[in-house]
């Protein structure tokens, strides 16, 4: 079995993008160093006071991850760019779902992905693809009366 050597990032994020992405780069890569029940509870503090993130914002994010970091964009690269597609939409005031988990069908594989608006964005694959194991979703807003 080979490995695709060629890599897709995007071409058309913004200077500015890819310096915000270069910034939440070095936290995202921080927080994968640790073990998963930390890193839950970190985003979960992060998620704080962030309304949900579109598909599109979330897309956004995950793209300029790609753009700014070939580690990101890369087959392996899958915890940092998640959590920095996550710290970026942050930085713009909103949360993407955060999850991790498994491939469902063979080989089964440990991977890491956002959500918006109920479905995996950037990946390529139909909705119930991955099995989560964990997920850290954006806070209910308290509804004005």
């Amino acid at each position: 079995m080979t490995t695709p050597s060629a890599l897709e990032r995007p071409t058309d994020v913004p200077l500015s993008r890819r310096l915000a992405a270069r910034i939440v780069l070095l936290p995202a890569l921080a927080v994968a160093l640790l073990p998963p029940r930390r890193i839950r509870s970190v985003l979960g503090i992060l998620r704080r006071g962030a309304r949900p993130a579109t598909a599109a914002e979330a897309r956004n994010a995950r793209d300029a991850m790609c753009a700014a970091s070939l580690r990101c964009a890369g087959p392996k690269g899958c915890l940092p760019r998640s959590l920095g597609a996550a710290l970026l939409c942050r930085l713009g005031g909103t949360w993407p779902t955060w999850c991790t988990g498994v491939r469902i069908v063979p080989p089964f594989t440990a991977h890491a992905w956002i959500e918006a608006e109920g479905g995996p964005v950037g990946e390529g694959v139909p909705e119930g693809y991955f099995a989560r194991l964990v997920a850290v979703d954006p806070l209910p807003r308290p509804t004005d009366r």
